[in-house]
């Protein structure tokens, strides 16, 4: 039992250290950006990352006009 779970760890650690190899080896190393915004060309086009634009739309505007409803009281 606690064989497998040395080797089990043994195998993640690594994997781990394979993935690293570029992050590790180069100067600036970093993962690479697979998102969507991150594309050159997506960007260029306008597409986005349904989770960018959703925060976008919701973010609050700067510019905003401010609509006051002025209540009306109708007399019967």
């Amino acid at each position: 039992m606690i064989e497998t779970i040395i080797i089990t760890m043994l195998i993640v650690a690594i994997c781990l250290a394979l993935l690293a190899i570029k992050i590790i080896f180069k100067k600036n190393g970093r993962f690479p950006n697979t998102h969507v915004s991150g594309n050159k060309a997506m960007r260029k086009r306008g597409i986005g990352c349904v989770q960018s634009q959703d925060r976008e739309a919701r973010a609050p505007k700067r510019i905003k006009v401010e609509e006051r409803i002025k209540d009306k009281k109708v007399k019967k």
